[in-house]
């Protein structure tokens, strides 16, 4: 069996730069095992695994070294840009996946790509045991979703400096924790900022989430009266989302730049 299986730099437009993510085209789909072997020898944050689904588009699921995960943005985003590039799908034609957060789209739109997700709600929440403390930081706010924790502090510098116990986090019963804050003065457009850590599920700290971007997008917009907005992730990559909510979906939009090609053999 010889399977195609890319490298893409997601969330950016030039290389070793944003999110990189595995993706693997298959004709049909494989075992469970095969494909978490495959997304821990890829060694990223996650891979996607992509086969033709019957009456259109694709099935779509997403593996971290160890787990499978109900929701990633960048492997998505990656998985339409390999589509597009590879010639499997037009380059006018929509992306359509069936995944286990439903069905999920994405376009090309103002030289990027704009990905259709589900809003994800932020609800006040007190924190879990030993969640702050973890973190190191000092919460204004602390809120959860159905995956993960959102905790909100006073600047941009606390977000940058955060240096959390990973080994702690990971004890946590969530999918990850997002930290975010207000950009500092003068940010070029940035209406708000990030990190997101998920050592639970096998990342310690994931470069750009755009599944954390479906709760920053509510979440924000709802504090600065907007649709639409840019947010920054400040990991040690970076990379850019820009994000406008309609109802209870969220337009992810980003760029995203093959690294690799190559064949499992």
């Amino acid at each position: 069996m010889s399977v195609p299986i890319y490298t893409v730099d997601a969330f950016t437009d030039k290389p070793f730069a944003g999110n990189p993510a595995g993706v693997c085209l298959l004709e049909a789909a494989q075992d469970e095992e095969w494909m978490q072997s495959i997304a821990r020898e890829m060694n990223l944050s996650e891979t996607a695994f992509l086969v033709p689904h019957a009456g259109d588009g694709f099935d779509l699921r997403w593996f971290t070294p160890s787990v499978e995960v109900a929701l990633c943005g960048h492997a998505t985003l990656a998985s339409a840009h390999v589509l597009w590039e590879s010639g499997t799908l037009g380059a006018r034609d929509m992306a359509r996946f069936h995944t286990k957060s439903g069905v999920l789209t994405a376009e090309r739109r103002n030289g990027g790509i704009e990905l259709d997700f589900p809003a994800s709600d932020v609800k006040e929440s007190k924190p879990a045991a030993g969640l702050v403390e973890a973190l190191g930081v000092e919460p204004t706010f602390v809120g959860k979703t159905t995956f993960d924790y959102l905790v909100e502090v006073k600047s941009e510098r606390e977000v940058k400096n955060a240096e959390p116990d990973h080994a702690r986090l990971g004890e946590l019963p969530v999918r990850g924790v997002i930290v975010t804050s207000r950009p500092a003065g003068g940010s070029n457009g940035t209406d708000f900022v990030s990190r997101f850590f998920a050592p639970g599920s096998g990342v310690a700290e994931d470069p750009v989430t755009g599944s954390a971007h479906c709760a920053l997008a509510p979440y924000w917009g709802a504090k600065l009266g907007r649709t639409e907005m840019t947010g920054r992730q400040l990991s040690a990559r970076g990379g850019t989302v820009h994000v406008r909510v309609e109802g209870d979906r969220v337009k992810l939009g980003g760029n995203a730049v093959t690294v690799l090609k190559g064949i499992l053999v």
